[in-house]
């Protein structure tokens, strides 16, 4: 097996020299280096970034719609109930607890827990907000539901 693995070859014409393109005349391909003369083709440029050939482009045809805020709109990192599950019992739940089990990455304005999968621990979560299905398995479990910069429910 050894002895097979070092005399190892590509089968004959499995690579060829790449082609040098615009070196001369005596490469076949020097001059205009296969891009014939002149026109759009030809050009360094190329085509316009959505050129339809002179068709009325795509994003032109079709109509303006909705606007969205990003200046002010709020990123919301979500969490459901059923992710809470990794965490011991009376456990506090925050968002760095969240970042250190790897729940919650990146940037975000808000913290959101939502109700989907089961909860059989009691544990405090610190969030911005909660859905009402969430807010009811933590109670359920024996939990608290905490908002932050609010009170407990």
């Amino acid at each position: 097996m050894a002895d097979t693995l070092t005399k190892l070859q590509k089968p004959a014409g499995a690579t060829q020299k790449k082609t040098r393109k615009g070196r001369g005349v005596g490469s076949g391909l020097g001059k205009t280096a296969g891009r014939g003369q002149k026109g759009q083709y030809a050009r360094s440029r190329g085509f316009k970034p959505h050129f339809e050939g002179g068709q009325t482009p795509l994003q032109r045809r079709l109509p303006k719609r909705g606007f969205r805020n990003t200046a002010f709109s709020a990123t919301v990192a979500e969490v459901n109930v059923g992710m809470l599950e990794t965490f011991a019992a009376g456990a506090n739940v925050d968002e760095k607890a969240l970042r250190e089990r790897g729940l919650i990455k990146g940037q975000f304005d808000r913290l959101k827990i939502l109700g989907n999968g089961e909860l059989t621990k009691a544990v405090v979560v610190t969030a911005h907000s909660f859905s009402k299905g969430a807010e009811a398995k933590i109670k359920k479990a024996g939990g608290k539901a905490v908002l932050v910069g609010g009170e407990a429910s």
